[in-house]
């Protein structure tokens, strides 16, 4: 199938991917006045004496925004907040039919941080939750952390954190499968955008101790002075324990797993090679992985994964978000914090049994029904002991 011919087709065809369906019937005159004046006046007088009815009152409870600036649009980059649109509301279907929550879509006509910021926040009390979609790197981690100290619902970024969910995920079986530990491993990242840093912040919050992330200069490390920012700088102070130099190829050598959430073809048979013996190779760049399944596992990789849903192991955010915001929004949890994170990466690695663990099963299938359940109940467990929540 031509995926691109057939994609554009369909949009022609629905004109949008979502639509707002009325709950309320409105089939005669006194339905017209409880659904709207003068009966509406009376629930509005109630959110007025507390806010908090508005979760009992209206759809708000289950509603959550998703929202971008256009500037890191799938592989297509910055493209302009229109053009993302066809993604919003391709996100907010996956949120309907995975997880049950309705979602609306927000494309943003600015790169300011600050008026970002400020138009999503003077918007924020219609959602019980936000997520943050291609959104360019740094600013991403400027946007998401000012959203979280100004709203009192949840703030996720996708990108960063529903990734990083999924890969930890799959790197817990990968490792179980490959016989070695975390704490243990020698971890290449390539990549030092919003999903690799994401990445290892949560692989080191479960016990990994060596992670070397590599950008287009090579690896990076305390004192590295060319092509830096603050979030670089930051990261090089909490990884590549060794001080390690040189170009990716360089530090892959001895290494134990390569995370790749970078470009295609950056990863060569001989790079894999150079590896540990029973290496794992997440190679996640799409629609091309920096190294194909086949070619790595050629040159002596255990464990391969991708982005891709042609080949076995494929990290897809699909798994995390949609029972992360079920599990939040059933909890009444006014943030998504990294125990509740670490709580959905575990859910989803324990869906695959030890019997059923191999090389090309290391992680549940995007239509495995019982992931969106899985992920929120385990969510929603630990936002009830880790996290402030509204009583429900």
């Amino acid at each position: 199938m031509n995926y691109a011919q057939e994609a554009l087709k369909l949009h022609e065809q629905l004109r949008g991917k979502i639509e707002v369906i009325s709950k309320a019937q409105v089939n005669s005159k006194n339905d017209l006045a409880l659904a709207y004046t003068p009966g509406v006046a009376q629930p509005c007088i109630e959110i007025q004496k507390d806010i908090n009815k508005s979760y009992s009152l209206t759809r708000r409870w289950n509603l959550c925004l998703v929202v971008t600036d256009g500037t890191a649009v799938l592989g297509l980059g910055d493209i302009g907040p229109e053009a993302g649109m066809p993604v919003m509301e391709g996100k907010c279907v996956l949120f309907k039919s995975f997880g049950g929550v309705d979602a609306f879509p927000l494309c943003v006509k600015t790169k300011d941080v600050d008026e970002f910021v400020n138009t999503v926040y003077n918007i924020s009390g219609s959602f019980a939750g936000i997520n943050l979609e291609d959104i360019s790197a740094p600013r991403c981690f400027e946007i998401e952390r000012k959203l979280q100290e100004k709203c009192d619902i949840p703030v996720f970024h996708d990108d960063q954190h529903g990734t990083a969910v999924i890969v930890l995920a799959g790197l817990t079986n990968a490792l179980k499968a490959a016989e070695k530990k975390i704490q243990d491993v020698k971890i290449i990242m390539s990549g030092a955008g919003a999903a690799s840093i994401a990445i290892a912040k949560l692989l080191l919050q479960n016990g990994a101790r060596n992670i070397i992330l590599c950008d287009r200069t090579g690896a990076i490390y305390s004192g590295r002075q060319d092509n830096m920012n603050w979030i670089k700088n930051e990261m090089a102070a909490i990884t590549n324990p060794e001080g390690l130099k040189g170009s990716l190829d360089d530090v892959m050598r001895g290494a134990d797993v390569f995370i790749g959430v970078s470009a295609p073809k950056l990863v060569s048979q001989d790079m894999v090679r150079s590896m540990n013996k029973n290496s794992i190779v997440f190679a996640c760049a799409n629609p091309e992985p920096e190294i194909y399944p086949d070619d790595a596992k050629n040159a002596g990789a255990l464990i391969v994964a991708t982005g891709r849903s042609d080949f076995p192991n494929q990290i897809n955010n699909v798994l995390a978000f949609p029972g992360i915001f079920r599990g939040a929004f059933d909890s009444g949890a006014c943030e998504i914090n990294n125990q509740m994170k670490i709580a959905a990466a575990h859910a989803l690695a324990d869906l695959v049994s030890e019997n059923e663990l191999t090389p090309d099963y290391i992680i549940p299938a995007a239509f495995d029904s019982r992931v969106a359940p899985a992920v929120a109940k385990a969510v929603y467990e630990a936002a009830k002991k880790t996290c402030k929540c509204r009583k429900i």
